[in-house]
């Protein structure tokens, strides 16, 4: 079992390759790779839809109103935005906050995945509709399933999935706080019981692949290095060396 440190330098080489992403076409319109923000150690995760137009420019989720509005119902219930981490299912926002697409959300569903692994909270809330239908793989829309938890696998972790509406929803419908105060008040509970029971990780263990004799006589062991390779080798080190430090205050690593 990894220690917490070694998840933290793991969850740093996840943002740096994030980072620098141009899995999808949302790499030529995006300001900002939109990582994620928080403590990396944290038992609840909040997962949104993908960043706005506040946070394309300012490289960190939920800061407008939406998100001074996810804070307050935060300390509402005694946590601070300090204790969970927020990230979001894209990680580029879309071009005019419009729906993320298929192609885009497969492509991205990776990082998420390993932000799960890595962190390994207890609690997910899914923050509206288009992550709950995504995170629970349900097309049941989120009025119908708001402050019901259960137990879900993403990735290759187990946790408990709270799905609530998002923020902005009570920005523009202000009866919905009152829905929004009553599932966020579900939290302390969820968060005071064990963990849910993690899948066996020889699961996902994919079996080694035997190897092929006619490359093992192309390719004696002994043979010369292949100088065009190693050139290439020499180029990507260069290359990573001038990748942008990690943040990691945007990271929670404190």
């Amino acid at each position: 079992m990894s220690t917490a440190v070694e998840r933290r330098e793991r969850l740093k080489e996840v943002y740096r390759e994030a980072s620098q992403c141009t899995r999808c076409a949302l790499a030529e319109t995006r300001t900002t790779v939109v990582f994620g923000a928080g403590n990396a150690d944290a038992d609840l995760m909040f997962v949104g839809e993908a960043p706005g137009a506040n946070e394309d420019r300012g490289g960190l989720p939920f800061i407008g109103q939406a998100g001074r509005l996810l804070d307050r119902l935060l300390e509402e219930v005694g946590l601070v935005r300090g204790d969970v981490f927020i990230a979001n299912v894209l990680k580029c926002r879309p071009p005019g906050n419009r729906d993320p697409r298929p192609s885009e959300i497969d492509t991205c569903r990776e990082y998420l995945h390993r932000q799960v692994e890595l962190i390994e909270p207890k609690v997910i809330c899914t923050l509206g509709n288009f992550s709950t239908k995504l995170l629970r793989e349900d097309p049941t829309g989120i009025s119908r399933v708001h402050g019901q938890a259960e137990v879900r696998l993403l990735g290759r972790r187990a946790v408990t999935i709270l799905p609530i509406y998002h923020p902005a929803a009570a920005l523009y419908t202000p009866r919905m706080l009152d829905t929004l105060r009553a599932d966020f008040a579900l939290l302390p509970d969820l968060l005071a019981a064990p963990a849910p029971p993690q899948p066996d990780p020889e699961i996902f263990e994919e079996p080694e692949p035997e190897p092929d004799p006619a490359l093992a006589a192309a390719a004696p062991l002994d043979a010369e290095p292949d100088p065009a390779a190693t050139a290439a080798d020499g180029a990507d080190s260069a290359a990573a060396k001038d990748l942008p430090a990690v943040n990691e205050q945007q990271l929670g690593l404190f």
